[in-house]
């Protein structure tokens, strides 16, 4: 995606994820290439990655897309386009697209969400990403979920090497786990949502049981950062209602009297993400 100064949509073109290194490094290339073809000039480049660069290597760490980890990506790209090309995690930079002109917009402090295959999160300070000193600011993932029941502990093992991680519960496949696990039906998350509406006995109290989980994990969140706005992302964002549900289910566990904090659905969409990898360049900066 190309965004004008404004914020204005210039270009957009999407791909599917290639696996391995290399096919991801010439399929970046070359999307950036064509984007600029699109939008009728270069630009500045940024990019969301599910992990992020060590500080400590300036390799990839704790990428989901496992082949990335280990490869100088930002270097590699930029060799390849010519230019300087800036990454964060793609939670950072969705939490940045809903501060900078989402449903964050005029808060000074914004947590966004990433629920999806995998879970993650963003921060955004004074319209600015807190990436952190290990560049993992916002990884609630992988954390574990907090005041577990007797049945959650010990947890399923998550592919960090840790059990019981919020990720393994809240992600779409930990929905489709704990769903199956309840009710012995292999349904994946799209099903079990037509089930919701439909009102079917099993899917509503795994939809329950999902509620009560991210309302327990995003009130640790809040104990610990006490954002203005809680914004969810990722395809488990879509589930109806998920937001005011949430909301409704924080007060038992957020350290407070009454709970202030605001938990919305995000405004971009699935276009969040790759919004917020181009505000990574402010509009007064050149590349």
């Amino acid at each position: 995606m190309a965004l004008a100064a404004d914020g204005t949509e210039l270009a957009r073109l999407r791909i599917a994820t290639p696996r391995g290194y290399e096919p991801t490094l010439r399929a970046l290339a070359d999307l950036v290439v064509r984007v600029e073809r699109h939008a009728g000039g270069a630009g500045p480049v940024g990019i969301g990655i599910p992990g992020t660069i060590s500080p400590a290597t300036g390799m990839v760490k704790n990428a989901n897309s496992t082949w990335l980890i280990g490869h100088p990506l930002d270097r590699d790209l930029a060799d390849r386009l010519g230019c300087p090309v800036r990454i964060m995690n793609d939670a950072n930079c969705f939490a940045l697209s809903e501060a900078s002109d989402g449903a964050g917009r005029g808060a000074s402090v914004v947590f966004g969400v990433i629920l999806g295959t995998g879970v993650g999160g963003g921060i955004v300070v004074h319209g600015r990403p807190l990436a952190g000193a290990q560049l993992i600011a916002g990884e609630w993932g992988h954390n574990p979920l907090p005041w577990p029941t007797d049945d959650e502990r010990p947890g399923l093992e998550c592919y960090c090497g840790r059990r019981g991680c919020i990720e393994t519960f809240l992600s779409g496949p930990g929905m489709e786990r704990d769903h199956l696990a309840a009710t012995g039906r292999r349904w994946d998350t799209h099903r079990i949502v037509d089930a919701i509406g439909r009102g079917d006995e099993g899917a509503l109290e795994a939809y329950q049981r999902y509620v009560d989980r991210l309302a327990r994990g995003l009130a640790s969140v809040i104990n610990v950062l006490d954002p203005d706005v809680v914004v969810l992302g990722g395809g488990m964002s879509n589930l109806p209602g998920l937001a005011e549900d949430a909301q409704h289910a924080l007060p038992p566990w957020v350290f407070t009297d009454v709970v202030t904090t605001r938990v919305v659905a995000n405004r971009h969409g699935d276009s969040s993400g790759v919004r917020g990898a181009a505000w990574l360049w402010p509009a007064h900066e050149e590349r």
